[in-house]
């Protein structure tokens, strides 16, 4: 039996193929099924594979057995899409085994109980999930080694050995579960006792690498359908070898082979990207010359006590990366790492232009680390410097570059909440590019799943929205408040809010801020940006702009309703500064004035 579901790339594709046999007995008592749907399903239930083993001393285990594997499949697919992988394996295998539990318990002859082993695999995303209850076994050839993920319950007694768990054998189902991130290319193997107890695991995991590889014996057979070459071994194929093998080396009992090949894998959910990079160990600091996996360093870009970067050259290909690692000194820190976690998953989740991409380090890496592509240039912050007075046309074509990238996390359903110059790079073409992506707000992230403390404001205290400051919970506005501090500071070199301190991390009121305007610091800026400038940086998100469109629209062309808001203002809103000092002059008038008179 061989089933393949092949997808464009980034879709889960898996090969199945599985061969099971009566062999010397007269019943096959074994049986197998395996399925990935071709829906929406696929994303939300994965596929699955199982394999179930009759007891050999009851005459109706064959009914269990087959009953096992295809309720499994039929009942798992259909439970709701919203469910875990495990939640929705364990009322399935509960509600099964209460069924052949109820059937046994009505019979009144041992012999006439239906029992059988019972494993099971879930592929999701990238991550396995592995059921087991009995001696059949499920093994992950990874990396080229075939590793045994279930352990066999069996129990020895006067010499003998007897099953110790089985489906249908008590009320309660007792269940080993376990995870595995897996890799395109890996493969499962899951077999019944008639074929593992007859070939060695490493003569397995010699069979297993001939998976999907060319057989010499057959390459001048060709498909004239398509003019593809069909000597490759294909999962079934080797399934068969092996029941053939163990057969001929004298297995007496029902044999039962299942391959399931991983082709194509998704892309990982942020939850898998964190088990796997936890498990790495932090690299020691580098120096240039220094290698990493299939990386030279080339310069060292930064080295601090939270982090290091570098500049980085893959050996393969000669392209440079700026090669990221957290610092030692953070080895235990969860906020910290989730932040490092977060930083790699979203760079490679947004595909734009203005946002910095990040790749993955190969798969067999033993160190926790990731790539960024090499922007060279300048961040926004060294180009503030160089540019204290910038025309006006050069801060809008920056902000329209700033909001395509804001736009693509919006789309994403992602806020980046850490929005400032730092974060800003201006590569050599003038191209901008967003960074940092450690504090990113993903809506489809369980929030409380994560380290971080939702009491504290992320992002830098002098650019966070207000809304954080009160302990709120922020959306696009906020990013577009950090940008409107972004774009007055371009303009004016000074920020629109007293400078506040990492202390100052509360907000009793909105109206506590008191905005200072635009041209009170460039005598020449028009009144329509001053009045864009007030709308984005409204401490009340209420008020701010509704869309990112909205503010740089207004940026560019004058909104005339803007502009008469500004031009009608109090004196004392428009210009308080004026005000004070016809005050004060006023007042020193009055004193001088009661001086000549007495």
């Amino acid at each position: 039996m061989t089933q393949s579901s092949r997808s464009p790339t980034s879709s889960l594709s898996l090969q199945f193929g599985g061969k099971s046999i009566a062999g010397a007995k007269s019943m096959n008592q074994d049986a197998f099924a395996a399925h990935l749907p071709d829906n929406s399903d696929k994303d939300f239930k994965g596929g699955a594979a199982a394999i179930a083993d009759g007891v050999s001393s009851c005459k109706d285990s064959h009914i269990a057995s087959q009953a096992s594997v295809t309720s499994f499949i039929q009942d798992y697919f259909s439970t709701p899409q919203s469910w875990s992988v495990p939640n929705a394996v364990s009322r399935v295998l509960t509600a099964l085994n209460n069924w052949l539990h109820k059937e046994n318990s009505q019979s009144s002859r041992e012999q006439d109980s239906k029992l059988c082993t019972f494993s099971a695999v879930v592929i999701k995303s990238n991550t396995l999930h592995v059921f087991h209850v009995g001696d059949s076994r499920v093994y992950l050839l990874q990396d080229g080694e075939l590793e045994l993920l279930t352990t066999d319950h069996v129990r020895m007694a006067g010499g003998t050995q007897f099953l110790a768990r089985a489906m249908g054998a008590d009320r309660h189902l007792d269940v080993d579960y376990a995870s595995r991130i897996v890799n395109k290319g890996d493969q499962i193997l899951m077999t019944t006792d008639g074929v593992h107890e007859h070939i060695s695991q490493n003569a397995l995991r010699d069979m297993m690498l001939q998976v999907n590889m060319p057989d010499p014996t057959r390459t001048n057979i060709v498909n004239l359908g398509d003019n593809k070459p069909f000597g490759v071994n294909t999962p079934e194929m080797i399934a068969d070898k092996m029941v053939k093998t163990a057969l001929d080396r004298g297995s007496d009992d029902n044999l039962t082979a299942l391959i399931v090949s991983i082709d194509e894998l998704p892309s990982e959910t942020l939850d898998e990207t964190h088990k796997r990079v936890l498990q790495l160990a932090i690299p020691p600091v580098l120096a240039q010359g220094n290698k990493l996996d299939d990386y030279e360093v080339l310069d060292v870009i930064f080295s601090g006590t939270r982090s290091h970067m570098y500049l980085v050259k893959d050996k393969n290909t000669s392209e440079k990366f700026v090669l990221k690692a957290p610092s030692l000194n953070f080895q235990q820190d969860t906020l910290y790492l989730d932040g490092f976690i977060r930083e790699e998953w979203v760079g490679q989740k947004i595909d734009h232009p203005n946002v910095m991409k990040t790749y993955k380090p190969r798969p067999d890496t033993q160190f926790l680390y990731y790539l960024g592509e090499h922007i060279q240039g300048m961040n926004l912050r060294e180009w503030m410097n160089d540019n204290p007075n910038p025309p006006l046309d050069e801060v809008r074509d920056l902000t329209k570059q700033i909001i395509a990238g804001l736009r693509a996390f919006q789309r994403a359903d992602m806020v980046h909440q850490d929005l400032k110059p730092e974060n800003i790079m201006i590569n050599q073409d003038g191209r901008v590019k967003i960074l940092d992506f450690g504090t990113v707000k993903i809506a489809g992230v369980e929030e409380m799943n994560s380290p971080l403390d939702k009491s504290i404001p992320q992002g830098s205290v002098n650019y966070v929205a207000p809304e954080y400051l009160r302990g709120e919970q922020g959306n696009f506005q906020a990013d577009l408040f950090s940008l409107g501090v972004i774009v007055y500071e371009m303009i004016t070199g000074q920020l629109p809010y007293k400078e506040m301190s990492t202390n100052d991390v509360s907000l009793a009121r909105y109206s506590d801020l008191e905005y200072r305007p635009a041209i009170h610091h460039r005598k020449d800026l028009p009144f329509w940006v001053e009045g864009c400038l007030k709308k984005a940086l409204q401490p009340n998100p209420r008020y701010r702009y509704m869309a990112f469109s909205e503010f740089l629209l207004d940026l560019t062309k004058p909104n005339q309703t803007l502009e008469a808001n500004i031009q009608h203002q109090p004196l004392i809103e428009k210009n308080p500064i004026l005000v004070w000092q016809i005050i004060a002059a006023a007042l020193l008038g009055l004193n001088l004035l009661q001086l000549l008179i007495t």
